[in-house]
């Protein structure tokens, strides 16, 4: 007997279809469905209730990987057999949401689990200089985690503050491995103005092979130790963030290290270099190094307890795949804030399911430190849901808002509805499972609704910080 799919997951399957029909003998179609949906079944709550100890966190960051980049949400180019099987082993997250459109204020999100207003560096979009970073005396995931008994790590992009100011040692992370700025070519370590950014702690660390290959074998000595209390890693890889660059691309790699230390500072931008092929080969050997830290985590015994959490920090970039969705990175259209999610927890939650739950990044940091025991700040009251007990006992979610704010932009999203307004300064209203591609703007025949999600999109706005 064949399984459910939910509605939202039967949609993607007949949108990557028609996509692949549409690219041809590029794109064949028998790739172009979801690798996860012949096994994936609406989600509920294992029952009977089962316990665990608390729970090891291994919460993994793409850069700038589209909605549909991974083959089993559709792709129809690119294969990724690891974290499809995560997701046949976990929860596959089809409404899921990043907490902004851009690298930097996702991250304060996460790190905060509140919207990225409510602090100074959570207004740039994305940090660019070094006058602004996560304040140090704000709590964090790590430094609440780290309170309620956790060793915490963080391996890979910050991009949270530089130094001397502000650094993930400073903000709750035990241990601190990888690069400070936005972007790095992969070789060298040079960033957008040239300098140097690979660091242990908060000294330069020299290391000139392919990032993504360095930042793998750490993460997986990480997973592999033998830890005395549970920990929680961050593991927030660049790829495939541009400059688009894969592991034995020397050539382009000496090119761009030549403009940037000519002074060219647009040169990372690799505004004139990537391809779909370049980037398919960046995503998969993503999927391969998140393979390589899973195996080392099931060597260590430790897999059965452990949590792992995987999504992008935002929507994909000019190469990514994101049908049906429109728009990318930097804007409020679903393409710039819809982003692949997969959970998995052996030990508690059951593999095989989709979830068309809609979730953003401050929910997942209720979430972990509810899973893990530990409490938010009072004087910093989190802005997301945690769903602890939805996914442990299957305990209703109350429907709320997801809400966004970017310069010139801003969204809402209230169950299926989202209020959207853009660079135009029109409001517009879809109904997204009817029309995630937002294409059917409901506005003129939906004006109460529209007035009543205008109105909570600036009761939220007004109590944060103006740019």
């Amino acid at each position: 007997m064949s399984t459910p799919l939910s509605r939202r997951a039967l949609g993607g399957v007949a949108a990557g279809a028609a996509a692949a029909a549409a690219l041809g003998a590029t794109a064949p179609a028998v790739h172009a469905a979801p690798a996860t949906d012949a096994q994936e079944r609406p989600f509920r709550a294992a029952h009977p209730r089962r316990h665990s100890r608390r729970p090891n966190i291994l919460f993994i960051l793409g850069d700038d990987l589209g909605w549909a980049d991974l083959s089993s949400y559709g792709s129809p180019h690119i294969r990724t057999p690891h974290l499809d099987r995560l997701a046949r082993e976990g929860v596959r997250f089809t409404d899921a949401y990043s907490g902004s459109a851009t690298c930097s204020p996702t991250r304060f999100s996460l790190y905060t689990g509140r919207y990225p207003g409510r602090t100074k560096g959570g207004l740039a979009e994305p940090i660019a200089d070094k006058s602004v970073g996560l304040e140090p005396t704000h709590p964090t995931l790590a430094s609440l985690l780290r309170d309620s008994g956790y060793a915490t790590a963080l391996i890979g992009k910050w991009h949270c503050g530089y130094l001397p100011d502000y650094s993930p040692t400073r903000s709750g992370w035990d241990e601190f491995f990888g690069n400070f700025g936005g972007a790095l070519e992969y070789y060298s370590k040079l960033g957008l103005g040239g300098e140097y950014d690979l660091y242990e702690g908060d000294a330069e660390y020299k290391d000139l092979r392919y990032y993504t290959r360095i930042l793998t074998e750490r993460a997986s000595e990480y997973v592999s130790r033998e830890h005395d209390k549970p920990w929680a890693l961050n593991l927030n890889f660049t790829t495939p963030h541009w400059p688009w660059i894969a592991d034995g691309d020397k050539e382009a790699s000496d090119e761009i290290v030549r403009r940037i230390k000519a002074g060219d500072r647009s040169a990372l931008w690799h505004q004139d270099g990537g391809s779909i092929e370049k980037y398919k080969e960046m995503v998969e050997d993503l999927d391969r190094s998140i393979g390589q830290v899973l195996k080392a985590l099931k060597r260590s015994g430790q897999e059965q307890d452990t949590l792992v959490f995987f999504a992008s920090d935002n929507g994909g970039e000019r190469f990514s795949y994101n049908w049906p969705l429109a728009g990318n990175k930097g804007s409020l259209q679903e393409g710039g804030i819809r982003v692949p999610s997969i959970l998995r927890w052996p030990a508690r939650i059951d593999g095989g399911q989709v979830s068309d739950l809609p979730v953003f990044t401050p929910d997942w940091t209720a979430t972990l430190l509810d899973l893990a025991g530990a409490r938010p700040h009072p004087a910093y009251p989190l802005d997301g849901t945690s769903l602890a007990g939805h996914l442990l006992r299957g305990a209703e979610v109350p429907e709320r808002d997801l809400f966004w704010r970017v310069r010139g932009e801003r969204a809402l999203r209230r169950g299926d509805w989202k209020y959207y307004r853009g660079k135009s300064g029109r409001d517009q209203l879809f109904h997204l499972s009817e029309d995630s591609r937002e294409q059917a703007d409901r506005a003129p025949f939906e004006q109460p609704r529209l007035a009543e999600l205008r109105a909570a999109w600036e009761r939220i706005d007004a109590g944060l910080l103006r740019y």
